[in-house]
């Protein structure tokens, strides 16, 4: 079973900045894909950004051009940057790993990271 574990988040004022990251557990972390989603109070997860084993990536409308997903697959990391943020980018942030077929999201999600985006 893997573990996943997301840390970064926090307060910021609205055109700030946050690096998030998600530590993986287990072996073959090289092998899936990853990918993060947000989820804010009220409504439903959605997607945000994932990046592929080949390092692929690909993201939701409403972040491309302001957030970069990369990994580090040595230390078992996938990563989010997050630039220009805005009051709408407030959430809980997860990371998923995907299944051996390719799927996202897959079973396993972190517990999030909580950004707040406020003056």
């Amino acid at each position: 079973q893997v573990q996943l574990v997301e840390s970064g988040g926090g307060l910021v004022q609205p055109g700030g900045s946050l690096s998030l990251s998600c530590a993986a557990s287990g072996s073959g972390f090289q092998f899936y894909d990853m990918a993060w989603y947000r989820q804010a109070p009220g409504k439903q997860r959605e997607f945000v950004a994932l990046i592929t084993t080949g390092g692929n990536t690909n993201y939701a409308d409403s972040v491309r051009g302001r957030f970069h997903i990369s990994r580090d697959n040595t230390k078992n990391t996938v990563y989010l940057q997050m630039n220009s943020l805005k009051p709408e980018d407030t959430a809980v942030y997860l990371c998923t790993q995907g299944t051996s077929t390719g799927r996202l999201p897959g079973p396993y999600w972190g517990q999030g990271t909580q950004v707040t985006v406020s003056s």
